[in-house]
């Protein structure tokens, strides 16, 4: 079985990038686009590592970020944060809520698939 992971990103050229990458590189890759909805999804797909946006219709990726890390069933999931804000204060803010890993956008696609491997462990 593939290593999983979810792209929760309402961004559709940036899931499709990424899609492509991640599959490229060995991933299972599924895609969510709401934040509202986003615990539901991750509940039902058990992925390694989730890649959280944090700019999402329903919920913040920041919002979900928080929900994940108070669920003890999502809480040790490691989650790299995309952001196109890369603020000082949004990177702070991303790992003092628990994110495992922070990037800006545009990213390297070879520092992102670095990036997610180091995540899931190697």
């Amino acid at each position: 079985m593939g290593r999983r992971v979810l792209l929760i990103e309402d961004e559709p050229n940036i899931v499709e990038a990424l899609s492509f990458i991640l599959t490229r590189d060995g991933w299972t890759v599924h895609a969510h686009a709401d934040g509202a909805t986003a615990m539901e999804r991750v509940r039902s797909g058990s992925p390694e590592v989730i890649v959280l946006d944090a700019m999402l219709p329903g919920l913040s990726g920041f919002e979900v970020l928080r929900a994940l890390r108070a669920d003890p069933a999502t809480a040790a999931i490691p989650v790299l944060m995309l952001t196109a804000r890369g603020q000082e204060k949004d990177r702070h803010l991303a790992l003092r809520l628990g994110a495992t890993g922070f990037m800006t956008k545009p990213f390297a696609n070879a520092e992102l698939v670095a990036e997610v491997r180091r995540l899931a462990g190697g």
